[in-house]
């Protein structure tokens, strides 16, 4: 069932393209289709979240790409400008979240846009993109007050943060928590460590500048990785009777190894960070009989309808910092740019990138 789009929303935007792997995105306008298929929504982004899966699609983290040329993003905030047929959660002038994670509603077919005259593949959803047509499920209401930088983040940062701890690594209150890697969601795992009554939190990354928010969001020690001798002898000073919970958000098989090895002979190890494609780890699985448990996280199994509004009820009762997280704001044609400076370290929380 097609609606036509109206007459207010442009035909062509511009937008990041993913052209060849390992290469700067291209930024040019491409032309918006003219329908809107079931369960589609369009909306106009205010501004778009970088997070690290992008940066893993840009360099192949999990092989080649099949879908080439096509369109980036996940975590947005942006004003819901049509809906098409079966969508009844929004409406057009609703503030909405754009969530990876499946909200209310089935899956709709992805857009087809044309750029060139060829087409560009995009998903259910897409937000490195002016206007986006997303499926219905991956957009949730917020309050029209809400700053959109701080809504952007509960697209990805917040719920997938909040998530691994409730959901995946189901911490307790005075549970030890090793989280390696403090990005954008290390950074919210972090804070959900700190929320559930975890002690000590330890935080480990390469960059001090990452662990300085690190301690800001709940880490109780903080060590530089390059700089700082941290090996299971620095851990047993720290958690004598053995660690509870490690969660890697870098997807390093050698650090994956170790925190298997690291956590008491109950303890759970969550992997949030993906291995490249080829890159196995190696476990001796008896432990795994015996109580020690190591699984992987999607998102953190989060629930968008139901736990966006549940955490932003934290954030209202200003029980979770997230203006600090935000650290950089950039414009879309400045988007490759920022992306080096994530690689290189010198970003040390989430990245905006601010739609005209």
């Amino acid at each position: 069932m097609q609606t036509k789009l109206s007459a207010d929303i442009p035909k062509k935007f511009k937008a990041a393209i993913l052209v060849e792997q390992n290469q700067p995105l291209v930024i040019e306008e491409i032309d918006m289709p003219s329908d809107l298929a079931l369960g589609q929504v369009v909306v106009r982004i205010n501004c778009s979240g970088i997070c690290g899966s992008q940066l893993g699609e840009i360099s192949g983290a999990k092989g080649p790409d099949a879908y080439l040329p096509h369109l980036l993003g996940h975590e947005a905030q942006g004003l819901v400008a049509q809906v098409g047929a079966g969508v009844k959660h929004v409406k057009p002038g609703d503030a909405v979240v754009l969530h990876w994670r499946r909200g209310i509603g089935e899956d709709a077919e992805p857009p087809k846009y044309l750029w060139k005259g060829k087409s560009v593949n995009a998903g259910w959803i897409t937000t490195f993109n002016e206007w986006a047509i997303v499926s219905g499920n991956r957009v949730t209401k917020v309050p029209s007050d809400l700053d959109p930088e701080i809504a952007a983040l509960f697209g990805c940062a917040v719920t997938t943060g909040l998530g691994v701890v409730e959901n995946n690594a189901q911490v307790r209150m005075g549970e030890s928590v090793l989280v390696f890697g403090a990005g954008g969601v290390g950074l919210n795992i972090i804070q959900g460590a700190a929320l559930s009554g975890a002690h000590p939190i330890v935080a480990v990354d390469l960059f001090d500048n990452r662990l300085k928010l690190a301690q800001e969001m709940g880490a109780t020690h903080c060590f530089n990785s390059k700089t700082q001798d941290f090996d299971l002898a620095a851990l047993q000073k720290l958690v004598p009777q053995g660690l509870d919970v490690a969660i890697d958000n870098t997807g390093s098989p050698e650090i994956i190894q170790k925190l298997y090895e690291w956590v008491k002979p109950t303890g759970r190890v969550v992997l949030v960070g993906v291995p490249r494609k080829g890159n196995s780890i190696s476990i001796y699985s008896l432990p795994l009989h015996f109580g020690k448990k190591i699984s992987g996280s999607q998102g953190g199994e989060s629930q968008p309808a139901k736990d966006i509004s549940r955490y932003l009820q934290l954030f209202y009762a200003q029980k979770m910092q997230l203006k600090n997280l935000i650290t950089h704001q950039v414009s879309l044609n400045e988007i490759n740019q920022a992306i080096d400076k994530m690689k290189s370290g010198e970003i040390s929380g989430r990245c905006m990138i601010k739609m005209t």
